[in-house]
């Protein structure tokens, strides 16, 4: 059985990975989605503010989902994100990088406009090998109730 919005408690819901980037997943993401400079070629990117070749912010974004897909998302009753509350960049993403996320429930609540649907608010913490942070996320998951979940 899935994990329903009654099985959220605030605290640390636990950490997912490791997922690892090489510099051939950062060129090809940036190729297709981001063609900067400083995330497309060494040279470059040597020039710019971040001192070397490093992921795009949107694939932090985008390897955030997979690892959560991978390590919680896909074993809990979800009816979607309204959205995202905040994410932040804090340390540039670099070839070789291993990366793990930390998880904790901020706070749930009942949806006020759907009895099926409950909030679950987390925040994500993405790090490196080295314990580095490099993305804070936090946002709101819909999560079906368990009655509205055994009914599926």
């Amino acid at each position: 059985m899935k994990l329903t919005f009654e099985d959220f408690k605030p605290g640390h819901f636990g950490t997912f990975g490791p997922h690892h980037v090489s510099r051939d997943d950062i060129i090809a993401f940036a190729s297709e989605f981001d063609p900067q400079p400083m995330h497309l070629d060494e040279e470059a990117a040597s020039r710019t503010i971040l001192k070397g070749l490093s992921g795009s912010g949107w694939h932090i974004c985008s390897l955030l989902m997979r690892i959560c897909w991978d390590g919680f998302i896909h074993n809990i009753a979800s009816a979607g994100s309204p959205g995202v509350d905040e994410v932040r960049w804090v340390s540039p993403l670099r070839p070789g990088d291993d990366l793990t996320i930390s998880v904790d429930v901020v706070s749930t609540r009942e949806s006020k406009s759907r009895s099926d649907v409950g909030f679950v608010y987390i925040k994500n913490d993405m790090r490196n090998a080295s314990g580095q942070t490099l993305m804070l996320a936090t946002l709101p998951l819909m999560v079906l109730r368990r009655a509205a979940a055994g009914a599926k």
